[in-house]
């Protein structure tokens, strides 16, 4: 321990369980280590230092609440840049019980991803009036969960690898399907064959098992604190919404459906609303 947190402990009246705060041992866990690599780019993550308070801040971005962990000697917000963020600077809100609003700074620096050309059916590109109208009603289905912020939080923020297998770089990739872009990619694909089970990378609740458009079967889960996990094109689920997993718990099976090329595990990773790259959460 530093001497100033050793300063700021004995000035706040000893451990944070002195104080009272629920959940401090499990938080206090998060500023030793368990945070998500740093990476300030669009599709990354970035760590606000919001100093001691006895009581947990409140930190938004843009009207969503973020992810605030620590304890009452150093609490830490951690904000998901959305890969449609603009480079340079923003800033986030912080409010305390006692103080007026705080607005606190931070940078966007500029990256280019990669571009990835792929051939897959005609129907996954050239859509239907009834498959648009489908990836419509799912899109908005799944904009429901991401805006999902609950509790408990997460003991860690650093993850397990949720299935077994080469992992691609391809997080950011600009996608192009039979010659027409389309959005980045925004996950980590991991090749595997058929029926490789799927586990959770990290202690949450099931929040949606259903069969996507462009995604296949698809298993959502809250992790808390607006940090989710999806796990896309599989072939088979055994979990049900409502399901409580633990860190390693099989909760599906790797497979080829939705718009792929071949039998892989896409996984994503959600942030205060914002897909980031799951290789920043990896222990």
């Amino acid at each position: 321990m530093s001497a100033r947190r050793e300063w700021l402990r004995l000035a706040l009246g000893g451990a944070s369980l002195a104080l009272g705060w629920p959940g401090a041992q499990a938080q206090a866990a998060l500023v030793a280590g368990e945070l998500p690599q740093e990476r300030a780019v669009p599709g990354g993550v970035v760590l606000i230092p919001l100093g001691p308070a006895a009581q947990e801040p409140r930190a938004e971005h843009q009207g969503v609440p973020l992810l605030v962990v620590g304890d009452p000697i150093a609490w830490t917000a951690v904000l998901g840049l959305a890969l449609a963020a603009a480079p340079g600077a923003g800033e986030i809100i912080v409010r305390r019980d006692d103080r007026p609003p705080e607005r606190l700074p931070y940078r966007v620096t500029s990256h280019r991803y990669a571009e990835q050309r792929l051939t897959v059916a005609p129907r996954h590109v050239e859509l239907s009036p009834e498959n648009l109208a489908r990836h419509e009603r799912e899109r908005e289905r799944q904009a429901q969960i991401v805006a999902r912020f609950s509790r408990p939080l997460p003991a860690t923020l650093r993850m397990r690898v949720p299935t077994a297998g080469p992992r691609s770089g391809s997080f950011g990739l600009r996608r192009v399907f039979n010659g027409q872009p389309r959005n980045p990619h925004s996950g980590m694909d991991i090749a595997a064959p058929t029926g490789t089970p799927v586990v959770a990378p990290l202690d949450g609740e099931v929040v949606d098992v259903a069969d996507y458009f462009f995604n296949g079967r698809t298993v959502w889960l809250d992790h808390g604190g607006g940090l989710l996990s999806m796990f896309c094109h599989l072939s088979a689920e055994h979990v049900r919404p409502g399901d409580r997993v633990r860190t390693g718990e099989r909760v599906a099976d790797v497979g080829a459906t939705g718009r792929v090329t071949g039998p892989h595990l896409h996984w994503s990773i959600s942030l205060n609303r914002a897909l980031v790259d799951p290789a920043l959460f990896l222990a």
